[in-house]
């Protein structure tokens, strides 16, 4: 019996390491990018390695490394990054309810973990049946992390025989993977509403150049979407 348990945790884990698996390739390229990236703005190999290990997460850290090229103090980098990643507190919220009775070592685990593409595969309708299991969860978060740290390396040994990597273009990893992400989520037409008001608004913010023009667009996004999903719901009453 005990063997049994045994096996249906490795099978799980092994399912969500495979489900994250193209996901954690394509993110190599970004990967690379935050390595080399650190090493260009000054840190030390240490420091950089430690700051995918230890932050975990790639949107915030090339914003933070740019913001410390620019010479901007730490409450900057501080608060713009805690707005970049708040956006993890709705997918926890989101877990919670399947996730919500684990030991709390699970939680902080998992927790740590917790990504864009771990949150995309754990919800998907093509793993529902994973939701509330966390030995995929872990499959898929742990897999994630170490093909994020090992580009992070490459990048890092790149980034001192290659300066100015990030000029080749390798950003654009940052958004083919969030494409990859959000493409098959659109299923509907308010989040068809929402993806279009955000992309098209932070378009424009772009173009623009407001700083904070992504957040805003965000919002914007989500404000929309909440509208056309109000309508669609009352036969096209606008009743909030």
């Amino acid at each position: 019996m005990q063997s049994s348990e045994s096996n249906n945790k490795y099978v799980s884990l092994m399912r969500g390491a495979l489900a994250v698996f193209p996901l954690a390739l394509a993110v190599v390229p970004w990967g690379i990018l935050a390595g080399s990236y650190a090493i260009e703005v000054g840190l030390t190999w240490l420091q950089a390695q430690a700051m995918s290990a230890i932050v975990f997460a790639g949107a915030a850290q090339l914003a933070a490394l740019g913001m410390l090229a620019s010479g901007i103090g730490v409450m900057g980098i501080l608060l713009t990054t805690t707005l970049i990643t708040s956006r993890h507190l709705l997918y926890s919220l989101s877990l919670r309810p399947s996730l919500q009775t684990l030991p709390t070592r699970w939680r902080i685990t998992l927790g740590f973990l917790l990504t864009d593409e771990m949150f995309a595969i754990v919800m998907s309708e093509k793993f529902k049946s994973f939701q509330s299991n966390p030995w995929f969860a872990l499959g898929a978060g742990g897999c994630f992390y170490v093909s994020w740290n090992l580009a992070t390396t490459l990048g890092i040994v790149l980034g001192t025989s290659m300066p100015e990597l990030h000029s080749v273009g390798l950003d654009f990893a940052i958004v083919a993977t969030f494409i990859a992400l959000i493409v098959p989520s659109i299923k509907t037409f308010p989040v068809l509403v929402c993806v279009g008001v955000a992309a098209y608004s932070a378009t424009v913010f772009a173009l623009v150049q407001w700083q904070a023009g992504l957040l805003l667009s965000s919002g914007l996004g989500m404000l929309a979407g909440y509208v056309a999903e109000c309508v669609y719901k009352n036969d096209g009453k606008v009743v909030l």
